[in-house]
């Protein structure tokens, strides 16, 4: 006999990916809409180099797991777009690190702008109730993002 705690975590489970995964499917599409010609790949090495200024080509393919000529060249076309300049390393001169150019910061504000003024704007439609389901659900969310197995 199935407990009714695992009937309803499993639709639970279900019912989050689905919602989680039209989610993700529109931000995708928005943001393809979006990018000012980046490719979704070179949008996020761009937040990531962002967020660890000086970080390596090598350091970068593995944290996107992929090879380090697919991120060379994708790192390339970064440079040649301005966004992206290469840094002196801060304890090997011999070495150089990635960081965000001053047109490559203002390209991150843009995005951030219209990705908060899509969500906002959805967001806007819920109910009062639906707000505060969401509010809930967002602690809830962030706990099942902590937690690794």
């Amino acid at each position: 006999m199935t407990h009714p705690r695992h009937e309803q975590i499993e639709h639970l489970s279900e019912a989050l990916r689905t919602a989680l995964k039209g989610l993700v499917r529109q931000m995708r599409r928005d943001t393809e809409r979006q990018e000012q010609g980046l490719s979704l790949m070179q949008s996020l090495l761009l937040h990531q180099i962002h967020e660890h200024p000086g970080i390596g080509v090598a350091d970068l393919a593995r944290m996107q797991q992929v090879r380090s000529p697919t991120m060379s060249g994708q790192v390339k076309a970064l440079e040649e777009a301005g966004l992206v300049e290469r840094a002196p390393h801060a304890d090997d001169r011999r070495r150089s690190g990635l960081r965000v150019s001053p047109a490559g910061l203002q390209a991150l504000q843009q995005l951030r702008d219209r990705r908060h003024d899509w969500l906002s704007q959805r967001i806007a439609r819920l109910s009062r109730a639906q707000l505060d389901a969401l509010a809930g659900a967002i602690d809830a969310l962030n706990i099942l993002a902590d937690h690794d197995d």
